[in-house]
């Protein structure tokens, strides 16, 4: 039961639909997971289903399948700039809070116009670190009381037992917290702060240990791809129901290390891991700023045109940004993903989202499929991939450029064998 404190004030009334209305969302979700499944011989599907499947309904709300950054569509709001670690990659280059950060009454005007958006059902909280922020857990209850069921991206070394249960008591269904390597060298490295692993991983058993469904970010970068296999056989043993493999792109703090992102090969590298790791893990695996997953995956199975491409098309959707999802930074700007760094609105002001369906930036992202340069614009599955447009404007400057590290040439008519 979400505990409402009298000291906030008046708690609001629900105004967003249930996760689970209308049913064909729940229809979406689980074709969405079926087909991966099924296209990546997942052999560990009935036994995800069991133990992860259904628990991870409340925090796909509102989705209409799997894309980058998990689904689409849902809003993402990244509360504050403060944190206690220092991730060489950052893309919020996080550190101290921001003078602009959004007061606590404007973040509820803000979860109020939210609210009114008939597809968002989750609301995702990051940073930074939001445990930094002294009014979060006001702000949970008063999502919750909305009606939004809460997920939350935590580095996790602030999170104790008490904390866990805290934030499960305030709506939160799934924690996100982010593993860079699989031991304590290579993550405390990446994470810029000794320590970090270990107390991550008291964290994390916290949170499963409060019944909060635990999701590991991994990001990919050059420091760490020869880790895979040990950071997800760790991923596992900690019991994660899903997991998402990140790519380093050069934006925020990751800009200073930009040789680190992963090229055309070792993009290519990750893609074929993630494909040939699916087939026996427990958790389900997603990419993020690596769209060419979905279509790797139909190009192995001969899949080009036809109903099969459809059913891909209606429960895939590659990169995210535009397609709903909305993303917030502290400031109250609001971006199309957090990789595109364009204002296309400001949630301080009234009404603004429907500034940000009006912006020409969503427009263009919107009817991307039209709009796509180079080997993208011409690729068979330019509708549920379409290249990562963050990789893009980061690398070209232009966000509707091919994304330059496709291994999937050419795209619309390449053999990719099952051979590894």
């Amino acid at each position: 039961m979400v505990r409402w404190d009298e000291a906030w004030g008046p708690r609001p009334k629900r105004v967003v639909a249930p996760y689970w209305w209308p049913p064909g969302l729940i229809l979406r979700q689980a074709a969405s997971a079926l087909y991966v499944g099924a296209l990546a011989h997942w052999r560990g599907i009935p036994g995800w289903f069991a133990r992860y499947g259904f628990r991870c309904l409340p925090g796909a709300a509102g989705s209409r399948g799997m894309g980058c950054i998990g689904f689409p569509p849902h809003p993402v709001w990244e509360m504050t700039t403060a944190c206690n670690l220092h991730c060489i990659h950052c893309h919020t280059s996080a550190g101290r809070p921001s003078a602009d950060e959004l007061t606590t009454p404007e973040a509820r005007r803000m979860l109020n116009e939210l609210a009114t958006n008939a597809d968002f059902r989750m609301m995702a909280f990051t940073g930074g670190e939001p445990l930094l922020r002294q009014d979060l857990f006001e702000l949970l209850a008063y999502s919750h009381a909305l009606g939004f069921n809460n997920t939350i991206a935590t580095n996790a070394t602030l999170v104790d037992e008490a904390v866990a249960r805290d934030l499960n008591r305030q709506g939160v269904v799934i924690a996100a917290v982010s593993l860079d390597g699989f031991d304590a060298a290579s993550h405390d490295r990446i994470r810029g702060s000794r320590g970090a692993f270990d107390a991550a991983l008291a964290g994390m058993r916290a949170l499963r240990k409060a019944g909060i469904l635990l999701h590991v970010n991994i990001t990919a970068m050059e420091y760490n791809l020869d880790q895979l296999e040990p950071l997800v056989q760790l991923v596992e043993a900690l019991g994660a129901g899903i997991l998402l493999f990140y790519q380093l792109v050069p934006v925020g703090r990751g800009k200073g290390i930009g040789a680190a992102s992963l090229d055309l090969s070792a993009n290519e590298k990750l893609i074929r891991f993630m494909a040939r790791a699916q087939e026996d893990a427990r958790a389900i695996m997603e990419p993020v700023a690596g769209p060419q997953y979905w279509p790797f995956l139909l190009q192995r199975a001969g899949i080009r045109s036809g109903h099969r491409l459809r059913l891909a098309e209606w429960v895939f959707h590659g990169c995210s940004a535009g397609r709903g999802f909305v993303y917030i930074k502290p400031n109250g700007k609001v971006w199309p993903c957090p990789f595109i760094e364009l204002a296309c609105a400001d949630a301080r002001e009234e009404g603004f989202l429907d500034t940000l369906n009006r912006s020409a930036v969503i427009q263009d992202l919107q009817q991307r499929e039209a709009r796509l340069g180079g080997r993208c614009g011409r690729c068979t599955y330019r509708r549920l991939c379409g290249g990562c447009r963050g990789r893009a404007l980061a690398t070209t400057g232009d966000l509707l450029a091919e994304d330059p590290f496709c291994f999937l040439e050419p795209c619309a008519s390449a053999e990719v064998t099952s051979a590894e």
